[in-house]
């Protein structure tokens, strides 16, 4: 009798153990439709555990595209690129302990109108699920939360750096011109060390310029250009100037810049030197501005010259 009881004991864990491996593969499945196609869908926000839906929201929505689609692991959150859509097949899910467990997926792509490219490499991918407030839902996929987290955290740093060297040139440096409505730096960083102390060194090719608008145009009334070295202290994130040594104009100018550049200097003079690099640069950051202040703004002139267009439009 105790061994019949042993027996059934068994057979029902094996069962149990069973259907909840079946459980989490029919679950993983239902993940997978979640794994954001170039932007996350506002459902998937249930399907995704906070943190993780946060890191995804951050890289999505609120850093600039040209840099975040320029790191090979994003691709690993978006699907559907080039007229292909990501088909999903849960090989296995092992349960890592009461919360955890990681899926196996294949991941073959195929074309919008549901055929295979019979080129196309099927691929091999681990889905992370975490049991939250008694729901499976995605924690991380491929491992890469932590590339997220540290881009994420590299990105803002950047932005923070910027962001104290515009407010510097324009509120200390823009004083020095004609004023305008809205002036508007040009950045071009030289070099820059990552902040492991209060002490954040700047090499820097800027330029300060103030526009008005008129019609649909920045007009520019006034400008010019400022490089050296930018003095940055930096205290819980935030960085403030403290000093800018810049190279002097007229006769010494070349010789203040390979004093102050140093071994950077041949970087220094392929950047200040080319005016389409320059220009190129300055587009970019006027687009930006643009639209991070929702301006009715396509074009930017200088005085003599031709309006620019900001930005195709369609």
């Amino acid at each position: 009798m105790k061994k019949t009881l042993l027996l059934l004991a068994a057979a029902l864990l094996m069962t149990a153990c069973g259907n909840q491996e079946a459980q989490l593969k029919e679950r993983a499945a239902e993940l997978c439709r979640y794994i954001p196609d170039h932007e996350l869908r506002e459902e998937s926000r249930e399907y995704l555990t906070e943190d993780f839906y946060c890191v995804l929201d951050t890289m999505f929505n609120h850093l600039p595209e040209f840099e975040a689609m320029d790191h090979e692991w994003l691709h690993y959150f978006v699907t559907g690129n080039g007229g292909t859509i990501a088909d999903f097949d849960v090989v296995g899910v092992e349960q890592t302990d009461k919360t955890h467990a990681v899926a196996t997926i294949s991941v073959r792509q195929k074309w919008e109108d549901g055929s295979f490219d019979p080129n196309t490499d099927v691929e091999e991918h681990k889905l992370v699920m975490e049991k939250v407030g008694g729901k499976w839902l995605i924690s991380d996929f491929d491992e890469h939360k932590a590339d997220c987290l540290r881009h994420i955290a590299i990105a803002r740093d950047e932005q923070a750096k910027r962001d104290a060297i515009s407010d510097y040139l324009v509120n200390e440096i823009g004083k020095q011109y004609q004023k305008g409505e809205i002036c508007i730096p040009t950045l071009m960083l030289v070099a820059s060390e990552q902040a492991d102390s209060d002490y954040v060194p700047v090499l820097c090719d800027c330029w300060v310029f103030w526009y008005n608008i008129v019609g649909d145009t920045l007009v520019c009334v006034s400008g010019g250009n400022h490089s050296g070295l930018m003095s940055l202290n930096v205290e819980n994130g935030k960085y403030t100037v403290t000093s800018f040594e810049q190279t002097v104009d007229g006769a010494g100018n070349v010789a203040s810049a390979k004093r102050i550049f140093g071994s950077y200097y041949d970087i220094y003079e392929n950047v200040h030197a080319n005016e389409q690099v320059r220009e190129a640069v300055r587009k970019e950051q006027l687009k930006e501005y643009v639209k991070r202040n929702n301006l009715n703004v396509h074009y930017y002139q200088d005085y003599g010259w031709p309006a620019v267009e900001i930005e195709k439009r369609d």
